[in-house]
């Protein structure tokens, strides 16, 4: 949203040619919310992201050719671990040689799909090279072990959410002390220490985890030496962040203290995963108890199971997971999505998003209310145009934040309200007065970050800003201002022209977060960084899609597209006769490029020639909002059809200052759905 442009009626000669222009993408501290039952998903991945979490599996690069197996994959989960491509045998077999080769193939593939990456693993006992296993001196023994450690967390720094920093380093049976190990006869129990300060030197935004076996009955005397440890570690700063429990379960499933064990441990104030889980026979009880355990604790935060088919099991002959040689979805799948919180819903689920998933369709027809919501002046808020919503529907309400214009500049307003007819009757709280403050705040967006139970506010300053609120419905809560980079970055400088720096727009897959931006200039700029580092680091700004300058004008909405893997982009354009209106594309990849859907002015996803007034035609301008949700955290997912659009319009004679034209808020409601 830019306060500076001001549109009269344009060529329409000259727009005629701009507004139809192909897109270019260049190469280049409150519990968290129930999720709703509309966003109740069908799959694994899916239906844990909805709590925060992430649903995972094993991953061997050597079946990326079988078709079975990558379609599972790509559908089923949202988190990666390498199987065997990066442990020490295949990324140093010998010494300071470096094999990234498998490992990248994995790597690159995860986040080609939006998925969170697991390292597995830096050091450990097995799959060592001879070369290391032979080393008797420790002063070369540490020197081989942090230069390992440095060298493959850089190599892959950014990219993964978190690494098995030591693997397997207590021994079975009764003694509760470590393993002999060429690590600890060598350099002793201090080794562990050791690898976990190198990592955090190496890459400090990555989660550090200790990873073992047989840690899952916590009256064990190997869980309680592992438990020690890490009370110790976290007693004396030693940077660990999660514990792995691999949990290969026989066939009665989880001991009964699994639950206690993996609570006792988030105590210390560690995260805690199930990160390599297969159970003899695959029972469905068995793995209903195994995932309760896990969601029943806050800071259990994912599980991977180890392989994808029962033929891909190192317990192939127990058949240990959730689908069968086949690739054919096992009773304890459906065991599990329930007690990921599927259950009956993510069954009619399974049904709906199938229909769903095909029903976005490729030109779109619209009803639109009247204007809702309109300016509420007061005696220090004299305000012209209430503009560029942003809405979250979240207990029982929908929350309403917009854009308050006047000559004087722009600020933020929030609204609540439970049914669309309270909309021009709800209180209007201005921002101004809270810690955002006074200056120019605009184009809000508003997403709950479910890992971080937290709101989040994005809005533009002049640079791309952010608060944060732990209860939407307080409208004094949020947080004072701040910044996502420490400067415009260098890209947008170059490009934008005489435009303006516009309408920050966040949305995250389960493994990063993408800040897109426009510049009324023809481009949409994209950044990224990792889910975990999120607010911070964001980094590797590119021109995401570019075309005529009012083809690609501004008011950036991306979306994840329910019951699919597909992703919606909106932007707002200008048609030849100076008219707002908006254009959409789809991927398949917040990174990737972006195929045309409804995406000209002859075919448009919104614009008033395919809109329908039943109440009267109070706007010809189709212009800056936002899609009703599904739900309302940092995936920013919409239904496939029953779209629903808040949009600002505006009184089609009004003219002068832009500052001060008469913006509404008005909702679109498609009619040409197919579900």
């Amino acid at each position: 949203m830019n306060p500076l442009t001001r549109l009269g009626r344009r060529r329409a000669s000259v727009l005629a040619l701009l507004a139809v222009g192909a897109l270019v993408t260049p190469t280049a501290a409150t519990a968290a919310p129930d999720a709703p039952d509309a966003v109740r998903a069908s799959t694994l991945g899916a239906q844990a992201a909805q709590s925060g979490r992430y649903f995972g599996t094993a991953v061997a690069a050597g079946r990326l050719g079988d078709g079975t197996y990558t379609g599972i994959l790509d559908r089923e989960f949202n988190s990666v671990t390498p199987e065997n491509e990066m442990k020490w045998d295949t990324t140093e077999r010998s010494r300071g040689s470096f094999n990234f080769g498998p490992g990248d193939q994995i790597v690159n593939r995860a986040a080609s799909h939006g998925q969170r990456m697991r390292g597995h693993t830096l050091v450990w006992h097995s799959q060592l090279p001879g070369w290391v296993s032979s080393i008797r001196d420790a002063n070369t023994l540490r020197s081989v072990m942090n230069n390992h450690i440095t060298q493959v967390m850089n190599h892959y720094k950014g990219r993964i959410y978190a690494w098995d920093v030591v693997n397997e380093a207590f021994a079975d049976g009764g003694s509760g002390q470590m393993r002999s190990s060429v690590f600890r006869d060598v350099l002793g129990t201090g080794f562990i220490e050791e690898a976990f300060r190198t990592a955090r030197s190496a890459d400090p935004a990555a989660k550090l985890c200790y990873n073992d076996y047989s840690i899952e009955n916590w009256s064990d005397a190997k869980t309680q030496g592992v438990y020690r440890m890490v009370r110790d570690f976290k007693s004396r700063g030693v940077p660990i962040d999660c514990v792995g429990f691999q949990s290969h379960f026989g066939a009665g499933g989880p001991p009964s203290s699994f639950q206690t064990t993996l609570s006792n441990f988030a105590a210390l104030g560690v995260d805690v995963q199930i990160t390599e889980l297969d159970i003899a026979q695959a029972s469905s009880a068995a793995y209903a108890n195994t995932v309760r355990a896990c969601m029943n604790v806050a800071r259990c935060t994912g599980i991977t199971v180890w392989g994808i088919r029962d033929s891909d099991s190192w317990r192939s002959g127990e058949n240990p997971l959730l689908f069968d040689r086949n690739g054919n979805k096992k009773a304890a799948y459906q065991s599990t999505l329930s007690a990921l919180g599927g259950g009956a819903a993510a069954q009619r689920a399974a049904v709906s998003s199938t229909r769903s998933a095909a029903a976005l369709p490729s030109s779109f027809r619209w009803n639109s209310s009247g204007a809702l919501i309109a300016p509420k002046p007061d005696s220090t808020h004299n305000i012209a145009g209430i503009k560029d919503p942003s809405v979250v529907y979240y207990n029982g309400k929908y929350h309403v934040f917009a854009s308050t214009a006047r000559s004087a500049g722009y600020n933020l307003v929030y609204l609540s309200f439970s049914d669309w007819s309270q909309a021009g009757s709800a209180t209007h709280h201005y921002l101004d007065r809270t810690a955002i403050g006074s200056g120019y705040r605009a184009a809000p967006q508003v997403f709950y970050n479910a890992p971080q139970r937290l709101w989040y506010l994005v809005y533009q300053t002049g640079n791309a800003s952010y608060s944060t609120n732990p209860d939407i419905s307080n409208p004094n809560g949020w947080s004072a201002p701040k910044n996502f980079y420490s400067s415009m970055p260098d890209i947008i400088k170059r490009n934008m022209g005489n435009g303006v720096w516009v309408d920050m727009w966040v949305i995250c897959d389960s493994a990063n977060c993408y800040l897109f931006s426009s510049d009324d200039n023809g481009h949409l700029y994209r950044s990224q960084t990792t889910a975990g580092q999120f607010p911070n680091g964001f980094t590797n700004t590119v021109i995401a899609a570019q075309d005529s300058k009012y083809a690609l004008f501004e008011a950036s909405n991306v979306y994840k597209v329910q019951g699919s893997n597909q992703y919606l982009l909106l932007v707002e354009a200008i048609a030849a006769d100076g008219r707002r209106y908006f254009r959409s594309w789809t991927s398949s990849s917040l990174a990737g490029s972006w195929s045309p859907l409804a995406a000209s002015e002859g075919n448009p996803f919104a614009k008033s020639s395919n809109v329908t007034f039943p109440s009267g035609s109070w706007s010809k301008d189709i212009s800056h909002g936002e899609m009703i949700r599904a739900g309302y955290d940092q995936t920013l997912t919409i239904p496939a059809c029953k779209l629903q659009y808040l949009y600002q319009g505006k009184d089609p004679n009004a003219g002068g200052d832009y500052n001060n034209l008469p913006w509404r808020l008005g909702l679109l409601t498609q009619t040409n759905s197919t579900c």
